[in-house]
């Protein structure tokens, strides 16, 4: 299977791999990756999308260069910006069981479940 460079090819999958400091797609990039996903792309949709994915590559680039080391990962990042209380309410019953009502339009019940007739011999 031919690809482009800066991708590998594993089955009928492509996968993106960085190469040097700046990875980005081309319009036949775009247009390879939406033919093995299935995807009718029109010339203006195909180039639209190219600039996203491409500005998706270069988020992703900025994201990697910052220096993490020795920050700790955040189980939930609204902690670090304002102390909020996350507003759960109580997990308690709000509803009573009424399952007599319910049967007593059915024609036929036993022990709260609905009989119905035999469709398989």
């Amino acid at each position: 299977m031919h690809c482009p460079p800066g991708f590998e090819a594993r089955g009928e999958v492509i996968q993106a791999t960085f190469l040097g400091e700046h990875m980005a797609l081309n319009l036949n990039d775009v247009t390879r990756i939406a033919h093995l996903a299935r995807l009718e792309l029109a010339e203006g949709e195909a180039q639209q999308t190219l600039g996203q994915l491409n500005n998706i590559f270069a988020l992703v680039e900025k994201m990697q260069a910052v220096d993490t080391t020795g920050i700790e990962p955040l189980a939930h990042p609204v902690d670090q910006i304002a102390e909020i209380a996350l507003r759960l309410r109580a997990d308690a019953v709000t509803e009573e069981i009424r399952r007599d009502d319910f049967q007593q339009c059915a024609p036929a019940t036993q022990d709260g479940l609905y009989l119905v007739p035999r469709v398989i011999e």
